[in-house]
């Protein structure tokens, strides 16, 4: 039976407070997570937007896709279906050939990318 490697305990700093029991409420840090719910929701909702703006961006350009196989395709970015459950694309260059038109699951695709003008 191996023995187990001894790990270091971190101690973190005493807080401001006497009783070490939080963040002062002026902090940054005490500002952010008050944010709460509708600050993180903005912020998806400013992601979900960036991501959208990518896609309508990638139409009718040649993309590379990387896929969890290790293999990389290229292909002419078509569109994306609502629930990001697949890409499609035209002209699909694999290592076996060329495919007219296909369907790229997105859980397979690991990263895609195409140039800007």
């Amino acid at each position: 039976m191996p023995v187990p490697v001894p790990v270091g305990v971190l101690r973190l700093p005493r807080g401001p407070e006497g009783s070490s029991r939080g963040f002062s409420p002026t902090s940054p840090r005490f500002q952010a997570l008050q944010g709460g719910p509708s600050a993180a929701q903005g912020v998806r909702a400013a992601l979900r937007e960036r991501y959208l703006r990518g896609l309508g961006a990638a139409r009718g350009r040649p993309t590379r896709f990387c896929l969890r196989a290790g293999v990389c395709v290229e292909a002419v970015f078509g569109a994306a279906d609502m629930g990001a459950v697949a890409f499609q694309v035209d002209a699909l260059r694999t290592p076996l050939g060329v495919q007219a038109a296909a369907l790229l699951r997105c859980t397979d695709v690991l990263a895609y990318s195409f140039l800007l003008d």
